[in-house]
């Protein structure tokens, strides 16, 4: 559980695009602004640790939303969740085609995406063991990866590699560390935020983990330091060893790998065929996120099936546990949308893409609301905190405090084209917001459904026998 929450949140994110937040606010600003979003991925992976280990399902933030605030809400984070990681699979699909380019640029990126979509449902069909042991080595590479980075960078900033010692010069060059300020932070905060999404893939983990009760607190308290450790200490490598100023680092895209600031610095640091090595595990990177998102995805729309939120056909599991109808499904939504952006709809690719990224953000904010109206109403019906299995240190801080900054995140995500009064570009960005709480009051108007009352909600835990395997 704790490779597959690594897993979910390293990425193309840090491989890729951790140079231009350095570019962007400086080597300090860029450290500052992911160990803030840093901060509220911990206090919400606090949050969802309490709750997936006192009721560990499969689909979690669905039946969380539904059980403690209201079916309509569960409604919307639910579908919102599946369409998020359904639509991040079209994507990482579209990322491979890219990538195997480097090496056979004459196959066109469709045979890529078909084969790798094929091969991940596949990893997929086995069983939940079969899709976390292919989650755990394909985050594996990605983890060796990030830490000899680490090890080579500080080396060369000591002076043991690369011929002489780098020191902080880089941190004083023009107005480093923060050049650009504090809206430059700002701007900088929405990248974390994208990066770190996939962290709560522990909770929909948690209903198909041997031991929940002892495993999902485990994870919850050692993967946040990790990807902190992956994430800040990469960023201020990155920041040491390569100016801000650096034209490189603006050169982000998938396709241009041998402008990763991994690469940048592997190169400096006499490592040979850097760019072919990296390329090698991005592509690691996007099958992992494909894996991830495909697996979360599916169990979301299963859940949805079971409580009658979506059609009951997706419920049938066949003779190993794995929902193969909701997946099937799921892997067709995936392929359809990689399919849409290679005939050329470019357009309108991006704006199912800004849809599924701000779900994302909507699922952090409903784990957050979730969370205090599980633990009011716990403790209303005369519960006591202490017998949880697992409890928020911070509470009820913690998830105040990371609902707070998330709702900052999404509003100031795309501000510059608001100040400008770019309409187009505003739509683009948050049309996520509207379309969230046009299902959630739709559903609400088809159904009737109002939010249960804290004396009614239902708090009864799910005893899961360690040991129980795939169910």
């Amino acid at each position: 559980m704790q490779m597959i929450a690594i897993g979910g949140a390293i990425g193309t994110g840090l491989f890729v695009a951790s140079g231009a937040t350095v570019s962007q606010a400086g080597p300090g600003g860029a450290v500052l602004a992911y160990a803030a979003v840093g901060l509220m991925v911990l206090l919400l992976m606090q949050s969802l640790g309490e709750m997936a280990a006192h009721v560990p399902v499969a689909g979690s933030f669905q039946t969380y939303a539904t059980r403690f605030v209201s079916p309509s809400f569960g409604f919307a984070m639910g579908w919102n969740y599946w369409f998020n990681w359904a639509i991040t699979v079209a994507a990482e699909l579209v990322a491979a085609g890219i990538v195997m380019a480097y090496w056979l640029p004459g196959v066109p990126s469709w045979v890529w995406a078909a084969l790798f979509l094929a091969l991940l449902t596949g990893l997929n069909a086995l069983s939940a063991r079969a899709f976390g042991e292919g989650e755990f080595w394909l985050a594996a590479v990605k983890v060796v990866t990030v830490i000899v980075f680490l090890v080579a960078g500080v080396a060369m900033i000591v002076g043991i590699i690369g011929g002489h010692s780098e020191g902080l010069s880089n941190w004083t060059v023009g107005d480093a560390p923060f050049h650009g300020g504090a809206l430059a932070v700002v701007s900088v905060f929405m990248i974390a935020g994208f990066s770190f999404q996939g962290t709560e893939l522990v909770g929909v983990a948690a209903g198909e983990a041997r031991d929940p009760r002892r495993d999902v607190p485990r994870a919850i308290r050692t993967v946040f330091w990790r990807i902190m450790l992956f994430y800040i200490g990469a960023i201020a490598v990155v920041g040491t060893l390569v100016a801000y100023t650096d034209p490189n680092l603006l050169r982000t895209g998938t396709e241009d790998v041998s402008y990763s600031p991994f690469t940048l610095v592997f190169a400096r640091a006499g490592i040979a065929a850097a760019a072919a090595v990296m390329n090698a595990v991005i592509l690691t990177a996007v099958l992992s996120a494909g894996n991830s998102g495909l697996y979360a995805s599916t169990r979301m729309l299963h859940s949805m099936a079971l409580q009658g939120q979506a059609p009951v056909w997706f419920a049938y599991v066949n003779r190993r546990g794995v929902p193969v109808r909701a997946l099937g499904a799921t892997a067709a939504v995936g392929g359809a949308g990689f399919l849409t952006a290679v005939v050329g709809q470019d357009t309108a690719y991006t704006w199912l893409l800004n849809v599924s990224a701000l779900s994302g953000f909507m699922v952090w904010l409903g784990i957050a609301v979730c969370h205090l109206r599980f633990r009011r109403a716990y403790v209303l019906q005369g519960n006591d905190p202490a017998d949880l299995p697992y409890r928020a240190p911070l509470f009820p801080l913690g998830p105040v405090v990371a609902f707070t900054l998330c709702v900052a995140v999404v509003l100031g995500q795309n501000y510059e084209a608001v100040f400008q009064g770019e309409v187009v570009r505003v739509l683009s960005s948050y049309i996520g917001l509207p379309v969230f709480f046009l299902v959630w009051l739709g559903h609400r108007l088809v159904t009737g459904s109002r939010v249960v009352p804290l004396e009614q909600v239902d708090v009864s835990g799910v005893r899961v026998e360690a040991g129980s395997g795939d169910r």
